[in-house]
Protein backbone atom coordinates (compact mmCIF):
# COMPACT_ATOMS: atom_id res chain seq x y z
CA UNK A 1 0.00 0.00 0.00
CA UNK A 2 1.27 3.17 -0.83
CA UNK A 3 1.85 5.53 2.76
CA UNK A 4 -0.76 7.82 3.79
CA UNK A 5 0.18 10.89 4.78
CA UNK A 6 -2.43 14.26 6.02
CA UNK A 7 -2.19 17.50 4.29
CA UNK A 8 -1.10 20.45 6.60
CA UNK A 9 -0.67 23.52 4.06
CA UNK A 10 -1.26 24.49 0.75
CA UNK A 11 1.72 26.08 -0.78
CA UNK A 12 1.16 27.11 -4.26
CA UNK A 13 -0.43 26.07 -7.44
CA UNK A 14 1.72 24.25 -10.29
CA UNK A 15 0.20 26.04 -13.25
CA UNK A 16 2.15 23.99 -16.01
CA UNK A 17 -0.37 21.14 -16.38
CA UNK A 18 -3.62 21.62 -17.06
CA UNK A 19 -4.80 19.46 -14.13
CA UNK A 20 -3.65 22.42 -11.60
CA UNK A 21 -1.66 20.17 -9.55
CA UNK A 22 0.06 21.81 -5.84
CA UNK A 23 2.27 22.37 -3.98
CA UNK A 24 1.35 21.07 -0.49
CA UNK A 25 3.20 20.63 2.73
CA UNK A 26 2.07 16.97 5.04
CA UNK A 27 2.13 16.40 8.28
CA UNK A 28 4.97 13.54 7.91
CA UNK A 29 7.19 16.77 7.21
CA UNK A 30 7.43 16.28 3.19
CA UNK A 31 6.35 18.47 0.40
CA UNK A 32 4.80 17.00 -1.93
CA UNK A 33 3.23 17.97 -5.79
CA UNK A 34 -0.20 17.07 -5.21
CA UNK A 35 -2.97 15.57 -8.21
CA UNK A 36 -6.70 16.09 -7.04
CA UNK A 37 -9.34 14.20 -7.54
CA UNK A 38 -10.75 16.95 -8.23
CA UNK A 39 -9.69 18.01 -11.54
CA UNK A 40 -11.14 17.87 -15.06
CA UNK A 41 -9.15 15.16 -15.85
CA UNK A 42 -10.33 12.42 -13.65
CA UNK A 43 -9.94 9.67 -11.42
CA UNK A 44 -8.18 7.67 -14.01
CA UNK A 45 -5.31 9.37 -14.71
CA UNK A 46 -4.58 8.97 -10.91
CA UNK A 47 -4.81 4.93 -12.02
CA UNK A 48 -2.19 5.64 -14.28
CA UNK A 49 0.08 7.46 -12.31
CA UNK A 50 -0.12 4.97 -9.75
CA UNK A 51 0.37 2.06 -12.01
CA UNK A 52 3.14 3.04 -14.41
CA UNK A 53 4.96 4.90 -11.49
CA UNK A 54 4.72 1.86 -9.23
CA UNK A 55 5.96 -0.18 -12.67
CA UNK A 56 8.98 1.99 -12.82
CA UNK A 57 9.76 1.46 -8.99
CA UNK A 58 9.95 -2.20 -9.40
CA UNK A 59 12.43 -1.84 -12.30
CA UNK A 60 14.41 0.70 -10.40
CA UNK A 61 13.63 3.86 -12.44
CA UNK A 62 14.25 6.63 -10.60
CA UNK A 63 10.34 8.13 -10.33
CA UNK A 64 9.29 10.12 -7.18
CA UNK A 65 8.01 8.42 -4.12
CA UNK A 66 4.26 8.09 -4.10
CA UNK A 67 1.69 8.51 -1.64
CA UNK A 68 -2.22 8.91 -0.62
CA UNK A 69 -2.33 12.49 0.87
CA UNK A 70 -5.83 12.83 2.86
CA UNK A 71 -7.26 16.51 2.31
CA UNK A 72 -8.67 18.32 5.11
CA UNK A 73 -11.74 19.99 3.76
CA UNK A 74 -10.66 23.32 5.85
CA UNK A 75 -7.61 23.80 3.73
CA UNK A 76 -9.88 25.47 1.28
CA UNK A 77 -11.42 28.05 3.24
CA UNK A 78 -7.85 29.47 3.50
CA UNK A 79 -7.04 29.99 0.05
CA UNK A 80 -7.15 33.27 -1.78
CA UNK A 81 -7.66 32.10 -5.35
CA UNK A 82 -11.36 30.76 -6.58
CA UNK A 83 -9.89 28.65 -8.77
CA UNK A 84 -7.93 26.62 -6.45
CA UNK A 85 -10.45 27.36 -4.05
CA UNK A 86 -12.58 25.34 -6.01
CA UNK A 87 -10.23 23.12 -6.84
CA UNK A 88 -9.71 22.02 -3.20
CA UNK A 89 -13.42 21.89 -2.30
CA UNK A 90 -13.84 19.42 -4.88
CA UNK A 91 -10.84 17.43 -3.52
CA UNK A 92 -11.74 16.64 0.03
CA UNK A 93 -10.32 13.11 1.37
CA UNK A 94 -7.65 11.26 -0.12
CA UNK A 95 -5.95 12.47 -3.41
CA UNK A 96 -2.22 11.61 -4.96
CA UNK A 97 1.01 12.98 -3.70
CA UNK A 98 4.25 12.84 -5.63
CA UNK A 99 7.33 13.40 -3.77
CA UNK A 100 8.67 16.93 -4.14
CA UNK A 101 12.10 16.63 -5.81
CA UNK A 102 13.92 20.42 -4.63
CA UNK A 103 16.42 21.76 -6.76
CA UNK A 104 15.61 19.63 -9.78
CA UNK A 105 15.58 20.93 -13.15
CA UNK A 106 13.54 19.64 -16.61
CA UNK A 107 15.14 17.58 -18.51
CA UNK A 108 17.04 19.68 -21.74
CA UNK A 109 19.21 16.68 -22.74
CA UNK A 110 22.38 18.40 -21.67
CA UNK A 111 23.07 15.74 -19.37
CA UNK A 112 21.90 12.90 -20.54
CA UNK A 113 21.06 9.41 -18.61
CA UNK A 114 23.07 6.22 -19.36
CA UNK A 115 22.40 4.06 -22.44
CA UNK A 116 21.12 1.37 -20.27
CA UNK A 117 18.94 4.06 -18.09
CA UNK A 118 17.34 5.70 -21.34
CA UNK A 119 16.04 2.36 -22.67
CA UNK A 120 14.95 1.40 -19.26
CA UNK A 121 12.41 4.87 -19.82
CA UNK A 122 11.74 4.07 -23.03
CA UNK A 123 10.65 0.54 -22.66
CA UNK A 124 8.51 1.24 -20.06
CA UNK A 125 6.55 4.40 -21.88
CA UNK A 126 6.45 1.52 -24.78
CA UNK A 127 5.04 -1.00 -22.65
CA UNK A 128 2.52 1.32 -21.03
CA UNK A 129 1.41 3.17 -24.25
CA UNK A 130 2.98 6.22 -23.03
CA UNK A 131 2.85 8.84 -25.97
CA UNK A 132 4.17 11.90 -23.55
CA UNK A 133 7.49 11.89 -23.36
CA UNK A 134 8.38 14.39 -26.29
CA UNK A 135 10.37 16.93 -26.45
CA UNK A 136 7.22 19.05 -26.44
CA UNK A 137 6.56 17.81 -22.88
CA UNK A 138 9.27 16.03 -21.99
CA UNK A 139 8.44 14.89 -18.37
CA UNK A 140 11.42 14.25 -17.20
CA UNK A 141 13.67 15.49 -14.51
CA UNK A 142 17.71 15.93 -13.63
CA UNK A 143 18.00 15.55 -9.54
CA UNK A 144 21.18 14.36 -8.01
CA UNK A 145 22.60 13.66 -11.12
CA UNK A 146 20.29 11.18 -12.73
CA UNK A 147 17.24 11.55 -14.85
CA UNK A 148 13.90 10.88 -13.06
CA UNK A 149 10.69 9.93 -14.92
CA UNK A 150 7.55 11.98 -13.88
CA UNK A 151 3.83 12.41 -14.92
CA UNK A 152 2.63 9.15 -15.79
CA UNK A 153 -0.88 9.92 -16.50
CA UNK A 154 -1.34 9.69 -20.01
CA UNK A 155 -0.29 6.06 -20.87
CA UNK A 156 -2.51 3.16 -20.09
CA UNK A 157 -5.14 5.09 -22.69
CA UNK A 158 -7.21 1.72 -22.50
CA UNK A 159 -9.54 2.42 -19.41
CA UNK A 160 -11.28 5.33 -20.67
CA UNK A 161 -13.19 3.75 -23.04
CA UNK A 162 -14.50 1.56 -20.28
CA UNK A 163 -17.54 3.21 -19.40
CA UNK A 164 -18.96 3.01 -22.94
CA UNK A 165 -17.29 -0.48 -24.01
CA UNK A 166 -16.12 -3.28 -22.11
CA UNK A 167 -12.59 -3.78 -22.06
CA UNK A 168 -10.36 -4.64 -25.48
CA UNK A 169 -7.53 -6.37 -24.27
CA UNK A 170 -6.49 -7.52 -27.89
CA UNK A 171 -6.59 -4.16 -29.02
CA UNK A 172 -3.86 -2.33 -26.50
CA UNK A 173 -1.82 -5.71 -26.43
CA UNK A 174 -1.47 -5.10 -30.22
CA UNK A 175 -0.89 -1.36 -30.07
CA UNK A 176 2.33 -0.04 -31.64
CA UNK A 177 4.58 2.21 -30.14
CA UNK A 178 6.00 4.74 -32.50
CA UNK A 179 9.54 6.40 -30.98
CA UNK A 180 10.57 8.89 -33.12
CA UNK A 181 9.43 11.49 -31.24
CA UNK A 182 10.53 9.95 -27.73
CA UNK A 183 12.83 12.32 -26.14
CA UNK A 184 15.28 9.21 -25.10
CA UNK A 185 15.18 7.65 -27.64
CA UNK A 186 18.85 8.75 -29.37
CA UNK A 187 20.47 8.06 -26.25
CA UNK A 188 18.98 4.92 -25.60
CA UNK A 189 20.32 0.75 -25.95
CA UNK A 190 18.39 -1.60 -28.39
CA UNK A 191 15.34 -2.19 -26.62
CA UNK A 192 15.46 -5.83 -27.52
CA UNK A 193 18.03 -6.50 -25.02
CA UNK A 194 16.05 -3.75 -22.63
CA UNK A 195 12.99 -6.48 -22.57
CA UNK A 196 14.70 -9.57 -21.96
CA UNK A 197 15.96 -8.03 -18.96
CA UNK A 198 13.09 -6.07 -17.45
CA UNK A 199 9.92 -8.21 -18.72
CA UNK A 200 11.72 -10.99 -16.22
CA UNK A 201 11.38 -8.80 -13.33
CA UNK A 202 7.35 -8.15 -13.89
CA UNK A 203 6.31 -11.53 -12.55
CA UNK A 204 2.57 -11.46 -12.10
CA UNK A 205 2.65 -11.34 -8.56
CA UNK A 206 4.42 -8.00 -9.28
CA UNK A 207 2.03 -6.72 -11.46
CA UNK A 208 -0.65 -7.94 -8.91
CA UNK A 209 0.66 -5.92 -6.29
CA UNK A 210 1.04 -2.71 -8.23
CA UNK A 211 -2.56 -3.01 -9.55
CA UNK A 212 -3.44 -3.85 -5.50
CA UNK A 213 -1.80 -0.55 -4.70
CA UNK A 214 -4.62 1.92 -6.17
CA UNK A 215 -7.09 2.90 -3.61
CA UNK A 216 -10.35 1.40 -4.37
CA UNK A 217 -12.56 4.41 -4.15
CA UNK A 218 -10.36 5.24 -6.99
CA UNK A 219 -11.09 2.49 -9.52
CA UNK A 220 -14.70 3.08 -11.61
CA UNK A 221 -16.62 0.17 -12.01
CA UNK A 222 -18.54 -0.17 -15.47
CA UNK A 223 -21.85 -2.66 -16.56
CA UNK A 224 -18.94 -5.07 -17.81
CA UNK A 225 -16.73 -4.42 -14.42
CA UNK A 226 -19.50 -4.21 -11.94
CA UNK A 227 -17.28 -5.11 -8.82
CA UNK A 228 -13.76 -3.64 -8.08
CA UNK A 229 -11.93 -7.27 -8.14
CA UNK A 230 -13.05 -7.24 -12.18
CA UNK A 231 -11.82 -3.81 -12.34
CA UNK A 232 -8.58 -4.92 -10.74
CA UNK A 233 -8.12 -7.98 -12.68
CA UNK A 234 -8.98 -6.01 -16.17
CA UNK A 235 -6.22 -4.32 -15.32
CA UNK A 236 -4.05 -6.78 -14.30
CA UNK A 237 -4.98 -9.10 -17.51
CA UNK A 238 -3.87 -5.73 -19.95
CA UNK A 239 -0.44 -5.45 -18.04
CA UNK A 240 0.28 -9.07 -18.25
CA UNK A 241 -0.87 -9.65 -22.01
CA UNK A 242 1.17 -7.05 -23.37
CA UNK A 243 4.08 -8.03 -21.63
CA UNK A 244 4.16 -11.30 -22.75
CA UNK A 245 3.35 -10.16 -26.68
CA UNK A 246 5.52 -7.62 -27.01
CA UNK A 247 5.67 -8.26 -31.58
CA UNK A 248 3.71 -5.42 -31.90
CA UNK A 249 4.27 -2.40 -29.62
CA UNK A 250 7.97 -3.34 -29.56
CA UNK A 251 8.56 -4.00 -32.93
CA UNK A 252 8.87 0.05 -33.96
CA UNK A 253 10.74 1.01 -31.03
CA UNK A 254 14.05 -1.83 -31.52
Amino acid sequence: MLESVTAVRYVAPLREGGSLPGLVEADDLGTYVVKFTGAGQGRKVLVAEILVGEVARRLGIPTPRLAVVHLPSAIARYEADEEVQDLLTASPGRNLGVDFLPGAFGYDGSRPPSADDAAAVLWLDAYTANVDRTWANPNLLVWHGRTWAIDHGAALWFHHSWPSRPPDVARFVAQPFDPSGHVLAPVAAPLAETHERLAAELTEDVLREVVDTVPDEWLETTGSLPDLGAVRAAYLEHLLLRLHRPESWLGGAR
